[in-house]
């Protein structure tokens, strides 16, 4: 008896062990936390990838001829193509449910332009319509995607095409919910201009 009482301790505690030594079953995930706000990722992904693509290629015309700036090296390249990729994902942030305008308080980057909303307006606004919000970023994202392509394919001209369909998908996004109010005269058509701020 003493020896079937010992195997069936060492069972029993070899089944114990085996079954301690099994992670826990995980439990469900609530999903990533939303921190950033569309202002944070406008002003630390989207403004400064923009401007840095837009300005990698143009044309200046000037009293001592036509000068082009475009990417030459394999560096300079990368990094456009790094632009360009943080370009085609920020719509992905912005789309984000639950992402608020403007931190809590917090005023807009240039609230000081005349016709600019605040952030519990444009927020509403992208409430109101969140298809169409979507819509638009999605034109941010195709016009990246083919910057990004441009890149890949070291196509300056096809890079100055698309940050010309950047441009314009950034302003139609602009005027309907931040600045629909804006007293200003629209810039000039040149794609090498980032956006009125």
């Amino acid at each position: 008896m003493w020896k079937e009482t010992a195997v069936a301790t060492v069972v029993l505690l070899t089944g114990a062990a085996v079954a301690a030594s099994k992670p826990a079953a995980p439990q469900a995930a609530s999903g990533p936390e939303i921190v950033a706000t569309v202002q944070d990722i406008m002003q630390n992904l989207v403004d400064p990838s923009a401007d840095a693509l837009w300005a990698s290629v143009a044309s200046t015309t000037t009293a001592s001829g036509t000068q082009n700036r475009q990417p030459k090296t394999e560096e300079e390249w990368k990094a456009v193509r790094r632009y360009a990729l943080t370009l085609v994902e920020a719509p992905n942030l912005l789309v984000a449910p639950g992402r608020r305008v403007a931190s809590t308080g917090g005023k807009l980057e240039d609230a000081q332009v005349k016709g600019i909303l605040r952030p519990e307006e444009i927020g509403q606004k992208i409430a109101a319509d969140r298809p169409a919000f979507a819509e638009r970023a999605r034109a941010l994202q195709l016009a990246a995607k083919e910057a990004l392509a441009a890149a890949d394919a070291r196509d300056a001209p096809r890079l100055f095409e698309a940050g010309g369909a950047l441009d314009k998908a950034c302003e139609s996004c602009h005027v309907k919910y931040w600045y629909p109010n804006d007293t200003r005269p629209p810039p000039p058509a040149n794609p090498n201009l980032a956006p009125r701020k």
